[in-house]
């Protein structure tokens, strides 16, 4: 404090007093957020209790992340602390956001030993907005299901499960998922495999078949086929054709093959564990050794 009475700091005294450098408070003095009460007969600039005061209140929002344009808003009475704090949490929560993607792409490039432009690839994927992750899904599900208007509906439904978005605040391993899902889903052969799994469903279906049936199906395929394996039954045995017919009836049994041969594709299982982990789900049976079961059975006992 000055000791001509008049109870005002000089910039020095001010730094001083509050642990600020001087660099820092002429900044913010000509950014127009701390203003001088007046300035000596030398020319220097001089603040009163109140600045001090104010000086403490910018250190804190500038702390906290603010920037000037928003400390000079609320120092105006333009917005409240409240309001600002609110915006600023917003912000934080979308840079969060963005540094998880970012660690989780340079974690899956680490880990794979990605090419710089398999990187930039995985990059542009997973920056994708929330409108253009759901354009892609609906693109693929939109493909595969074109003019397929007795495809059951449930197959659909559950399709755009397993196709999921995103979630808001995702762990580095739904991001690799999600990555590897769009690659999947935009992958030609891939659409041209669902496609074929979708229409195996609809040449099946009569306009009386109720939603579900197609997934009560692969429930009681997996139920039997558990069961054969339980009881030791071999695909090639006579008992193995009785379960066969118990579950297929007069079903032509070379389509059905074709069908569970597409059903059990590697890349298909792939994109069910992705989108498990998408969905935040736990590891899912993937039922191999049911549909392998019923795949050997079919070959052995084929239609007569």
């Amino acid at each position: 404090m000055t000791d001509d009475g008049t109870g005002l700091f000089t910039i020095g005294e001010l730094a001083r007093a509050t642990g600020l450098t001087v660099r820092t408070i002429r900044y913010w003095s000509d950014a127009g957020v701390l203003t001088p009460v007046t300035r000596s007969s030398g020319g220097y600039r001089l603040y009163d209790a109140a600045c001090a005061a104010r000086l403490e209140l910018i250190r804190t929002l500038r702390e906290l992340g603010l920037g000037l344009d928003d400390v000079r808003r609320v120092l105006a009475g333009e917005r409240t602390v409240a309001e600002v704090a609110a915006a600023h949490v917003a912000a934080l929560d979308a840079q969060i956001r963005s540094l998880k993607v970012t660690r989780a792409v340079l974690s899956t490039v680490a880990r794979r030993g990605s090419t710089a432009e398999e990187m930039t690839l995985m990059n542009k994927l997973a920056r994708l907005s929330a409108a253009e992750r759901t354009r892609i899904v609906e693109e693929f599900l939109a493909e595969i299901f074109d003019g397929l208007d007795a495809a059951d509906p449930d197959i659909r439904t559950r399709l755009r499960f397993h196709a999921a978005e995103l979630p808001d605040d995702p762990t580095p391993e739904q991001v690799d998922a999600w990555v590897e899902l769009a690659e999947l889903i935009q992958d030609p052969e891939f659409r041209a495999l669902m496609r074929s799994m979708v229409e195996f469903n609809a040449a099946d279906r009569g306009p009386e078949v109720p939603a579900g049936t197609s997934l009560w199906f692969m429930s009681r395929l997996v139920q039997l086929a558990g069961e054969a394996l339980r009881e030791g039954v071999a695909p090639e045995a006579p008992e193995a054709d009785r379960i066969l017919r118990g579950l297929l009836g007069d079903a032509g049994r070379a389509a059905v093959l074709e069908r569970l041969t597409a059903a059990a594709n590697e890349r298909v299982a792939r994109y069910r564990q992705l989108s498990a982990v998408l969905n935040g789900l736990g590891p899912q049976a993937s039922y191999e050794a049911e549909f392998g079961w019923v795949v050997a059975a079919l070959r052995a006992h084929p239609d007569r």
